[in-house]
């Protein structure tokens, strides 16, 4: 038999995990510095914790870690305000909505861009995957090809052009009525 505690605990996870780059996105767009970001959203972190137990409705986790981590950044800012280049609490809340929403049209355009992805052939898709992985060089991956760094930079560029297009298909596709 499982703990409760346990489920409990992979609930939370699950939840966190599921919204956590789009947090810290949002909170980035708040604080000043990428250190500011992750103290924020360590406080973040510990205070949705904390008041799990209270959210009754997990469908509502998102726009209440969201809540939570708009009051974590301004309550940073608060502090820090012994630096005279912190902005007042009415451009930062200004700031948050404008974020926010930034955070979702990202989202959209994020699940709009994987589905087109999907949509490529597989050559096409695995040459994108290798072109845009940690580390890669282009001109090591064209060599391994047996192609120039500027044939592969001509396919990349048609590739994403294509991409583009289709995404922003989807992106009217979805909007539309």
């Amino acid at each position: 038999m499982e703990d409760p505690d346990r489920r409990q605990q992979d609930r939370f996870l699950r939840l966190f995990m599921e919204q956590e780059e789009s947090l810290r996105g949002f909170v980035r767009s708040l604080v000043p510095s990428h250190e500011d970001c992750r103290e924020v959203m360590q406080e973040v972190a510990s205070v949705l914790w904390r008041k799990f137990d209270a959210l009754e409705n997990p469908a509502d986790f998102r726009r209440w870690a969201f809540g939570v981590a708009r009051i974590e950044a301004l309550d940073h800012m608060r502090r820090a305000r012994r630096d005279r280049h912190v902005f007042s609490d009415a451009l930062l809340a200004q700031l948050a909505d404008e974020a926010e929403a930034a955070v979702d049209e990202f989202a959209a355009e994020r699940q709009a861009l994987d589905a087109c992805i999907r949509k490529l052939p597989d050559s096409q898709r695995a040459l994108i995957e290798s072109a845009y992985a940690p580390g890669t060089r282009i001109d090591r991956l064209a060599e391994e090809l047996g192609r120039t760094p500027m044939a592969l930079y001509k396919t990349l560029h048609r590739i994403r052009m294509t991409l583009l297009d289709c995404t922003r298909r989807e992106l009217r596709e979805k909007l539309s009525p």
